[in-house]
């Protein structure tokens, strides 16, 4: 998904153009984060104090984007637990357990372990295309977090970072969005448009695939836009 993008200045012999983002974390661009996002207890990951290390005046001096702005090449597995249920997309409020990741692993034989990109498809983008912007989002129920430790993923792709509407008395719809980065040190890739990804991979049959991305080199920064590329 892109930022915002305007002809500045255009004559007969070229034109030049202004890129703004009214923010790298919000809804208007698929982006990566960097391990200084989101914090617990005022601890970012690796128990850094977040409060001395990530401030207005100077952006994150710890666990910035910088570390990726060489790269990212690794194998990813697809999770289309869309199609696992048979359906073009799951609906806002769906929540997707261990037990359905498990179910998709012994449809395919893949299997996500360490230092791979775990890509998980929903249908967002789909039912976006087919009904217009939606109220709330289907994504991992909380019961998640230990099976992604067990896992030891490196990296998260995923459409959207929390499931809503929320049932009544449940607080932490980016529960998982933000454990997994404080607690666990895994990156997360948002706002995947994963369409395109799940027809190659369906029409293949092959649901593991390289993964590149490349984060913009933008210091102190706590995450960049990306434009990841599948490659089977």
């Amino acid at each position: 998904m892109p930022g915002r993008v305007g002809v500045t200045s255009s004559t007969q012999i070229g034109a030049t153009d202004r890129v703004a983002f009214p923010c790298i974390h919000g809804a208007s661009a698929t982006h990566i984060d960097s391990l200084a996002h989101t914090f617990f207890a005022g601890k970012m990951w690796n128990g850094y104090d977040a409060t001395a290390l990530v401030t207005m005046q100077k952006g994150a001096t710890k666990n910035s984007v910088m570390p990726m702005k060489g790269g990212i090449v690794t194998r990813a597995v697809l999770y289309d637990i869309a199609r696992l249920k048979g359906v073009p997309y799951l609906e806002p409020g769906d929540r997707i357990f261990p037990e359905d990741m498990e179910a998709w692993e012994r449809r395919t034989g893949v299997r996500v372990g360490p230092g791979d990109a775990l890509v998980l498809r929903w249908g967002r983008y789909g039912r976006r295309a087919r009904l217009g912007p939606e109220e709330g989002f289907a994504g991992f129920d909380n019961s998640i977090l230990p099976w992604l430790k067990q896992r030891d993923v490196a990296l998260i792709v995923w459409e959207t970072a929390g499931y809503t509407p929320q049932p009544e008395g449940d607080l932490f719809r980016n529960a998982v969005h933000n454990f997994v980065q404080a607690i666990l040190g895994i990156h997360v890739l948002d706002r995947a448009d994963l369409e395109a990804v799940g027809e190659a991979a369906a029409a293949r049959n092959r649901w593991e695939f390289m993964l590149t991305i490349n984060p913009l080199a933008l210091p102190n920064a706590t995450g960049s836009p990306v434009n990841p590329i599948a490659m089977f």
